[in-house]
């Protein structure tokens, strides 16, 4: 994100130890995350949509985030330290900002210490809300098939290969492979997560449950493959006066995919309502054009990662180039395509034919889907039904194709731009049938 500001990361002391926070938004709630069995604070912005979650955490509260000790950029130290231990460390994070009290947001592994931490201090905690979480960690697995991950996670460490279980919406772009192998080796050593793997695999927070006395929410998608949805809904069941929301779709990642019902109702169990949801997005109408490389997968396996991220570069450039040749707004890069907006659907259709044609030259054929509509900008980010639309058409271009909805045929009229009619088709997710065309100079 070129334009965004990481915040500045600063350390509370517990003891001799030193933990290492960041800071967002200055809402009139205190709330702090607590990560899972690895993080790292400032390489985490890196990760696409992640920094839009949290900034979006901070249009209602003060947000904070930390990196557990030993993890991060946190202290390092031998041993892992025990549950209660790393429970101290978030009452030192709070003494250091000055909150009396917040709410814990806690996440996978980080739940359990979130549980421990506000049975132990319900004073200092407003609310608890637990995403992809579990109580007992020998219940996931038998001994000797955890042996058997255990080995694998760390023999995989640094690879990326984890984002499969994490983040299986991502996994099929190479990129994203890449900066999440990235992303692990800056969190920890592969010899560090073993031992805290080892630790957490004898965490059990099931006794105290039942003595909860905060408000907690519990949230869980049905398609988590790193947490089993089962886990989400035993926890659930053994808290009194609980809230339990369970998704039917999403990654055990709570950043990837479209996190937005899950944000709103963060905010609505934390404050009351969702007054900084989509409400306060701004909206306006643009040309949505998403474009995807065909086969990349398969094509970075061929080239190998050296070659196949100079090509990944170089389709970056090209992107950038026309994005900003045609007048409009690229979004992000979605690893092995682009997300660009375009205040004039002509200029977005020539775009793509012009992108289409020099990512060919370079030998990598791309299909492109365009749709115009209403859209929400999210800080960096877009969303809304418009920018679906664009994906669900672009999912049925072939090779080397652009593919276009009506409404866009529609506003080029006498643009000079021609169109063949593709058929009619149901788009997943959105309502009715869609003619699509395919454009062409």
């Amino acid at each position: 994100m070129t334009d965004f500001k990481q915040p500045d990361t600063r350390y509370a002391q517990n003891g001799d130890v030193s933990i290492a926070y960041q800071v967002m938004g200055d809402g009139p709630i205190d709330l702090i995350f607590v990560p899972g069995f690895f993080s790292h604070i400032e390489f985490v912005h890196e990760l696409a949509g992640f920094t839009t979650f949290l900034r979006r955490l901070a249009s209602f509260a003060r947000v904070v985030t930390f990196d557990k000790r030993g993890q991060g950029l946190s202290d390092r130290m031998s041993g892992a330290p025990s549950l209660e231990v790393r429970m101290d460390d978030v009452r030192a994070i709070q003494d250091a900002i000055g909150s009396k009290r917040a709410a814990l947001v806690g996440f996978s592994e980080g739940g359990c210490m979130s549980i421990l931490f506000a049975a132990t201090y319900p004073e200092r905690v407003s609310h608890l809300v637990l995403i992809g979480c579990f109580s007992r960690s020998a219940d996931r697995v038998s001994h000797d098939a955890w042996e058997g991950r255990l080995e694998q996670i760390v023999s995989q460490w640094g690879t990326g290969e984890l984002i499969k279980r994490v983040a299986p919406s991502e996994a099929g772009k190479p990129a994203a492979i890449a900066q999440f192998g990235k992303f692990e080796r800056l969190a920890s050593s592969p010899g560090a997560l073993r031992t805290i793997l080892q630790l957490n695999r004898q965490i059990d927070v099931t006794a105290i449950l039942p003595t909860l006395q905060v408000p907690t929410l519990v949230l869980h998608s049905k398609a988590d493959l790193q947490v089993p949805v089962e886990f989400g809904r035993n926890l659930a069941a053994a808290i009194p006066g609980v809230k339990y929301i369970e998704y039917p779709t999403g990654d055990h990642g709570f950043w990837t995919g479209d996190p937005e019902n899950k944000l709103g109702d963060i905010e609505e169990f934390i404050t009351g309502h969702r007054d900084h949801g989509t409400a306060e997005f701004e909206r306006v109408l643009a040309t949505v054009l998403f474009t995807d490389i065909v086969e990349s997968t398969r094509s970075a396996a061929e080239m190998g990662d050296q070659r196949w991220r100079r090509l990944l570069d170089e389709h970056d450039q090209l992107a950038q180039q026309a994005v900003d040749k045609h007048r409009g707004h690229l979004v992000k890069s979605t690893g092995d395509g682009i997300l660009a907006t375009f205040d004039g659907p002509g200029r977005a259709v020539r775009c793509a034919l012009a992108f289409r044609s020099a990512a060919k030259e370079i030998g990598l054929p791309l299909r492109a889907g365009l749709h115009t509509g209403e859209i929400e900008v999210r800080g960096n980010d877009i969303g809304g039904i418009a920018v679906h639309a664009a994906a669900r058409v672009m999912s049925h271009s072939g090779s080397d194709e652009v593919l276009v909805s009506r409404v866009v045929t529609d506003l080029v009229a006498g643009a000079g731009l021609k169109f063949a009619e593709r058929g009619s088709f149901e788009l997943k997710g959105l309502p009715g049938r869609w003619d699509l065309f395919a454009a062409s100079g």
